[in-house]
């Protein structure tokens, strides 16, 4: 079959399409027929060694396709079953293993490329929107890279609780893609002079309060912003790096910016047991179903063009999700 493979950290130029062997599932594991895998802002981390993996490796956390075989054990699932996936590695593949207790069922009406880009960012979103900050009615919240496949999500989910979103953006189209999602308001940040512009027009859209969280995907750039825009005890969920890591953080500056709270959480931790990715999981298929959620493909690749795919997302040249096809 094949798979597109990585055998030293580095630039996108590693990501090489082989012919490797067919895998066989063990006990507790599906071998899945992958019809299509997402692209996503921690594969680039796997990629360049940020997030070191054993190597040689086939990246591509999430996907979906249909079960071809099953391993010793398996009762929850069985031949021909549509499955999707946000949290193995091995996706960008012809075909995939998969553990039986990171596979959900995808549901009838759900198509499966859609169920292919919606669940590591549908359940992020679906955690940073429901546990690490459950957004109440009438919350005003900050969403940096709202035109991006995690922004657009989150827009929606915020949305859907009662809540009320400022999104950030760079251009005119991202500006487009956001308020169709749903944002209230809209910063250009390339309009503005850098991050204390920024911050000062959230304080100004939330009459000088500041927001109680803010879902900042972004890292670096946007730290400073982000930390500056929350109103007295808020929390900043920084949830990724897409501009890089954010360098060290004196515990004093969450005292002087009124006694907020930072934290760094993953996905991984947020679906720990079979209950919890089966709730969210379900909430996410159950809300693209009643259509609440909306996943936007922005574009589909071959499977062979992986590195375009990352050169697209992290050139910020992308809106919505990304996809890899085997076929």
């Amino acid at each position: 079959m094949r798979a597109v493979v990585v055998r030293s950290h580095g630039g996108p130029e590693v990501l090489q399409q082989e012919d490797v062997d067919e895998p066989t599932p063990g006990a507790g594991e599906l071998l899945v027929e992958v019809a299509a895998s997402g692209v996503n802002y921690i594969d680039t981390y796997q990629r360049t060694g940020a997030y070191p993996l054993p190597l040689p490796v086939t990246l591509g956390l999430e996907g979906a396709g249909r079960v071809l075989a099953v391993g010793e054990g398996v009762t929850e699932f069985a031949v021909g079953d549509r499955v999707a996936w946000g949290n193995t590695l091995g996706s960008y593949a012809e075909r995939a293993v998969v553990p039986v207790r990171d596979a959900v069922a995808v549901p009838d009406g759900v198509d499966i490329e859609v169920a292919a880009g919606a669940l590591l960012q549908g359940m992020t979103a679906h955690y940073l929107t429901h546990s690490t900050y459950p957004v109440r009615e009438g919350d005003t919240v900050l969403v940096h890279a709202a035109a991006g496949g995690m922004g657009l999500a989150l827009t929606q989910m915020v949305k859907a609780l009662g809540g009320r979103v400022i999104g950030t953006v760079s251009t005119e189209e991202k500006e487009r893609l956001a308020r169709e999602a749903g944002a209230d308001e809209v910063i250009r940040y390339t309009e503005l002079g850098g991050g204390e512009e920024l911050a000062a027009e959230v304080r100004r859209l939330t009459d000088g309060e500041g927001v109680p969280v803010v879902y900042d995907g972004v890292g670096a750039t946007t730290f400073d912003a982000s930390l500056a825009s929350l109103r007295r005890r808020g929390v900043l969920a920084l949830f990724g790096a897409a501009s890089g890591p954010v360098p060290p953080v004196d515990p004093q500056r969450l005292n002087r910016a009124g006694s907020v709270f930072l934290t760094r959480p993953t996905l991984a931790d947020h679906v720990a047991t079979r209950e919890e990715l089966t709730w969210r999981a379900g909430d996410v298929f159950r809300a693209i179903a009643e259509g609440s959620l909306t996943i936007h493909i922005g574009h589909r690749y071959p499977l062979g063009e992986a590195r375009t795919a990352h050169e697209d997302l992290q050139g910020r040249r992308t809106t919505g999700k990304l996809l890899l096809l085997p076929r």
